[in-house]
């Protein structure tokens, strides 16, 4: 059974830092895609930045480009999102997601993903 557990949101204020986790069970996490993706009040669910184990390939949203940096552990099949220089408009609920894609081009879209976690609250205050 897929599990995709996030950890590590909270309520930090602007220009501040939080690192978020996902560790993931399951799979085969060399196989898989992994995103984070964000969902605020009102909002769809955007991509935020995403990694294809399988081939290297990584996504940045442009709104967090410079600020977030995805990584990956695979001796603890985590992925780690740090996030730096956090605004406001960074506010969200945080998810996982993970899936067996190929296609680059949808690397970065929600409905490509089959798992989700749970997801994690992140707030920034002004």
């Amino acid at each position: 059974e897929v599990q995709l557990v996030e950890s590590g949101g909270g309520l930090v204020q602007a220009g501040g830092s939080l690192r978020l986790s996902c560790a993931a069970s399951g799979f085969s996490f060399d196989d898989y895609a992994i995103g984070w993706f964000r969902q605020a009040p009102g909002k769809e669910r955007e991509g935020v930045s995403c990694i294809n184990r399988s081939d290297g390939s990584t996504y940045y949203a442009d709104s967090v480009k410079g600020r977030f940096i995805i990584s990956s552990d695979v001796a603890k099949n985590t992925v780690y999102l740090q996030m730096n220089s956090l605004k406001p408009e960074d506010t969200a609920v945080y998810y996982c997601a993970a899936d067996p894609l190929r296609d680059p081009l949808v690397l970065h879209l929600a409905h490509a993903y089959h798992y989700w976690g749970q997801g994690t609250q992140v707030t920034v205050s002004s």
